[in-house]
């Protein structure tokens, strides 16, 4: 189904995600505003797992939403467009890693070996811990430093089912990895951040990684002046 300019309805928060697609791909910077804020906290997470660092998460976002722009056309709903976003994003977030060789825990060490290193990082005496988590702020900072010591390939699996809470099939599907797999990786790094949390575990989860409005609109803004300077957009 096609959307001409002059029949087009308002954008709006049930406008489904195919009809973003193909008004986005048409020029239409609107509906690609509305992709964007549909899926950015999800994208921003999947990037951060990966990068580990606030600022390094948003400028592999940007880029891959550009590639997401010109790649538009070639989206053919064989996936959920979340699915498709999230494998854009999470290849550009490994090459930005790539780029900058950017030191990884090996995925065998934290499965099986007594890296001190590692180990350590999830055995803390509970002492050195606050004795009282009174705000859910300092909990929530607790949470977001052990996440971020997963090895990678059990934090990104961790942020997608536990914090989006996307189905084993989908995080299965978005990362090119068996299903299996993504519940093994799960249940390790739900056991690793147990380890240094214990019961808190489950507390803040949801609050992990807060994305607030400000880092939203920064995102839709860059990704849009660059759109319009890369001649993405339409003219109506």
């Amino acid at each position: 189904m096609q959307y001409s300019h002059t029949t087009m309805a308002p954008i709006g928060k049930d406008t489904p995600d195919a009809e973003l697609v193909q008004r986005a791909a048409t020029g239409d910077s609107s509906a690609f505003e509305a992709i964007m804020r549909r899926h950015n906290r999800l994208l921003f997470r999947t990037a951060r797992s990966i990068l580990g660092v606030d600022e390094e998460a948003e400028d592999a976002l940007q880029d891959a939403y550009l590639q997401i722009w010109r790649a538009l056309g070639s989206f053919r709903a064989e996936a959920r467009l979340s699915t498709w976003l999230v494998r854009i994003v999470v290849n550009q977030a490994l090459a930005r890693r790539r780029r900058k060789a950017a030191p990884v825990v090996p995925l065998d060490a934290a499965l099986y070996a007594s890296d001190a290193a590692t180990r350590s990082a999830f055995a803390d005496d509970p002492a050195r811990l606050p004795e009282k988590f009174a705000m859910r702020a300092e909990l929530r900072r607790l949470m977001e430093t052990r996440i971020d010591l997963l090895p990678e390939a059990f934090r990104t699996v961790f942020m997608l089912r536990a914090v989006e809470e996307l189905s084993v099939e989908e995080v299965a599907q978005a990362l090119d990895i068996p299903e299996a797999t993504v519940r093994s990786r799960f249940f390790r790094a739900r056991s690793l951040l147990r380890e240094g949390l214990a019961s808190e575990v489950d507390l803040a989860v949801a609050d992990a990684f807060a994305f607030d409005g400000a880092r939203c609109d920064r995102i839709v803004a860059t990704v849009l002046a660059h759109g319009r300077s890369a001649g993405l957009t339409g003219s109506g």
